[in-house]
């Protein structure tokens, strides 16, 4: 039998099976309240969700989650991601807060840092590393590379009996640290990119530092909050002091990201090098690569 939709209920699911696969892109779901909270278009009761979940051939409820009818099979590797989330990651919140106050006292050319990928999406689990965003001052996007993974490994080498996978696997010690994204300043103002895929990349990113830089980006990037109108009441639950003491300024002149490059590059494409018997590992590279362009570091 047809079924037929109201025109309201049909953006309603439309919005619904949109937000979906946009997860779905990006490996985990959500359950039905969750989802609800960050639909694309704005909040949408979770009777809402169920409903379209429901309504759509392409939508199931599986697990507690919804999702595509061809991620059914995924559902409960999803569900324990979620229910691992749920043990570790108040520990790995509170040590990446430590972390982002040394990385900012340390390297003043750094403007915002907000915490990224699974444990600010609620899918991390004790072998991920810390995925963070960050914003910098024009010419020093591959310092700031540097600076997070020269820090990042000191800071690992206090965790060696971590958990590791293919990913996350260092010959010296655990990554625990990782840049996700490195924008300049002006490349902010206005992004390249305004798409639902970056305004969904802001919207569940954690900030821990700076947040009225975040908020000079959305003003100068309405697009963002056309996709999630959330971004405009997105609050900082792990904010730190913003007028702590910083090194000066003085001590890092742009000149020297040139040579930041070049080590960071060869560092970058070492860790390439110790995967390559690895596939799922590069192949889970690649994407998040494909994801962030035009914004990734080191493209040749």
């Amino acid at each position: 039998m047809a079924r037929f939709l109201a025109p309201q209920a049909a953006d309603t699911s439309d919005r619904v099976v949109d937000t979906v696969l946009l997860l779905g892109r990006r490996g985990y779901a959500l359950t039905a309240a969750r989802l609800g909270g960050v639909c694309l278009g704005g909040a949408v009761a979770e009777a809402q969700v169920r409903w379209a979940a429901a309504a759509r051939p392409e939508l199931a409820i599986a697990e507690g989650l919804v999702v595509e009818r061809s991620a059914i099979p995924r559902a409960r590797d999803i569900l324990e991601r979620s229910s691992n989330h749920d043990l570790e990651a108040a520990r790995y919140l509170e040590m990446t807060v430590r972390f982002v106050r040394t990385l900012v006292r340390v390297a003043p050319f750094i403007r915002s840092v907000s915490i990224a990928g699974s444990l600010a999406s609620g899918g991390f689990r004790s072998s991920d590393d810390v995925d963070l965003n960050l914003i910098v001052d024009d010419g020093c996007r591959h310092l700031a590379y540097v600076a997070v993974n020269v820090l990042g490994l000191a800071h690992a080498f206090a965790h060696r009996g971590k958990p590791v996978d293919d990913l996350t696997r260092r010959p010296v010690a655990p990554r625990l640290m990782t840049a996700n994204l490195i924008l300049e300043r002006s490349q902010c103002h206005p992004l390249r990119r305004q798409d639902a895929d970056m305004a969904f990349e802001l919207l569940m990113s954690e900030p821990v530092f700076g947040q009225e830089e975040i908020r000079e980006v959305l003003v100068a990037n309405p697009a963002l909050a056309d996709h999630f109108p959330q971004l405009s009441t997105k609050t900082a639950a792990h904010a730190i002091d913003g007028t702590a003491p910083r090194w000066p300024r003085w001590l890092f002149p742009r000149r020297l990201d040139g040579a930041a490059r070049v080590l960071g590059e060869a560092a970058w494409r070492y860790m390439q090098w110790t995967r390559r018997h690895h596939p799922e590992a590069l192949a889970r590279v690649a994407f998040v690569r494909q994801t962030m362009r035009p914004y990734t570091l080191f493209d040749r």
